[in-house]
Order: structure tokens, then C-alpha cells, then sequence
């Protein structure tokens, strides 16, 4: 986006926040709905981990920037532990799940369907997911330009997301099906990540525009981020969200 390659998209919470650090003209248009379910830390069936608090000192696998290291550190802070207390290492998901098979990392935090697959196919153990702690999901995001120039592309957009967000809560054997061949993950599993995913999408508003800015200040705090930065900065007036969709 930060090219000019697309001009709209969706991620986690976490990367706007890296793309903003780093000058990215980006915009916020629209909330996922928060999956809590879909995110947890795992560790294997035999480990001696068993709770939060046994996670100090650990290697722990996470992709650096994603929503699962937001979460890991949500989780570090709720049990009293500092990110200093633990050993970070930053892997994509199928580099952190063969590490975690290999037994090299104590931990892995991670999402949907990369969890629903562990689950079934390595030897994990959830140790603690996103229930009571995951507030929000991720973001669609679209350029600045685009978003400036093009409001009514923009909200064509999210009237089709939303309506592929209503049929696929109604068809989630469908959906899952569908992706299978898409992400290369087994049925099974992605049907469990399916089922277990709240569906819709979530209008930008002050409740979750804090709930962003806590995000931004906790990797400033962390020194993962070069600045402090101002997610509203990167938000579109009152009026613009207004005018995107009245569904919404």
C-alpha cells in the first residue's frame, strides 16, 4: 500500500501501527470484528508450563508486529510479567510452528487457522487464549488518495464486505471449503477456525480508536516502534465515516 501496489486492504491490529511509525499513508476505514477465540499461546502437551507465570524466562515464537504479539504481551502484562521477562523471537508462522515442533521455542503465540491447525496436527497445548483479553480485530485499510479520492469505491467496498461477511456466517462449511485450497490448511482445521470466528465488520469509532492508540503507545513503550505516534492521524474525519455506509 505504502507503494502504491494496492489501495486497500485488511490485517491485524498491530501492523498499522508499524506502517504509521514509518510514514505510511494509510487510512483506518473499517474494524473486523474481535475474534478472541481464533488467538492463543501454545506449548506442548508435556510442557511444564502451566501458567502465564511460568512463561518467564521462555523462548517464546511469535510473528514480530502481528496481532499475536500484541497478544503476547497483553497476556505478559495481565499476569505480571514484563516483556523483558521473557525471550522474544520473531518467526512467521511456519517458521514458529516447526521451531515449536522441534521443541527450540517453550511458547507460541498465534492466530487463526495457524492455531486451529496446531491444534490438530502438533503436539500443543493452548495455554491461554484471547477470551476477556482481545478487545477489537483488525482493520481494513485503504490509502490515503484512494480514500480521499474515491469515497464511493471506498463504501462499494464495504457494502460488499459486508455482505460476504452475512453470507459466510450463514455458510461456514462453505468458507471453510473455500480456503482450504487458498491458505493449504486441512479441513478440519480450518473448519474449527471457522466455526469459531465472529463474523462482521465494525464501524471506526472513539471506543475503538482508544483501543488503537493503546496498541500504538504499548510498542512505543517497548521501543518496537521509533516514535510515538497518533492513530488518529491516521483516521478519517467523523463526516467521511459517516458517509461510508449507513449499515455500518
Amino acid at each position: 500500500m505504502n507503494v502504491g501496489s494496492i489501495d486497500f486492504g485488511a490485517t491485524g491490529e498491530s501492523p498499522p501501527i508499524f506502517a504509521q511509525a514509518a510514514g505510511a499513508s494509510l487510512t483506518y476505514i473499517a474494524g473486523i470484528a474481535p475474534n478472541p477465540a481464533g488467538e492463543a499461546i501454545l506449548v506442548t502437551q508435556n510442557s511444564l508450563i502451566k501458567t502465564v507465570a511460568d512463561l518467564k524466562g521462555k523462548k517464546i515464537a511469535f510473528q514480530k508486529g502481528s496481532s499475536a504479539h500484541y497478544f503476547l504481551v497483553q497476556v505478559l502484562e495481565k499476569a505480571g510479567l514484563q516483556y523483558s521477562d521473557i525471550q522474544p523471537v520473531s518467526l512467521p508462522p511456519a517458521d514458529a510452528r516447526a521451531a515449536f515442533v522441534k521443541g527450540s521455542m517453550d511458547a507460541w503465540s498465534i492466530w487463526d487457522p495457524f492455531y486451529a491447525a496446531a491444534e490438530k496436527n502438533t503436539n500443543a497445548r493452548t495455554l491461554i487464549d484471547g477470551a476477556g483479553i482481545n478487545k477489537q480485530g483488525g482493520f481494513y485499510l485503504a490509502s490515503r488518495k484512494f480514500a480521499d479520492e474515491q469515497p464511493q469505491i471506498v463504501k462499494t467496498i464495504l457494502e460488499e464486505i459486508q455482505k460476504t461477511e452475512d453470507w459466510s456466517d450463514k455458510n461456514r462449511e462453505t468458507v471453510a471449503e473455500t480456503l482450504v485450497p487458498v491458505l493449504g490448511i486441512d479441513l478440519e482445521s480450518m473448519k474449527k477456525a471457522t466455526f469459531r470466528r465472529k463474523f462482521g465488520v465494525v464501524p471506526i469509532n472513539e471506543k475503538l480508536i482508544t483501543e488503537q492508540q493503546k496498541v500504538a503507545d504499548t510498542f512505543y513503550k517497548l521501543k518496537l516502534i521509533p516514535k510515538q505516534i497518533d492513530v488518529k492521524a491516521a483516521m478519517l474525519k467523523p463526516e467521511q465515516y459517516a458517509a461510508l455506509s449507513p449499515k455500518m
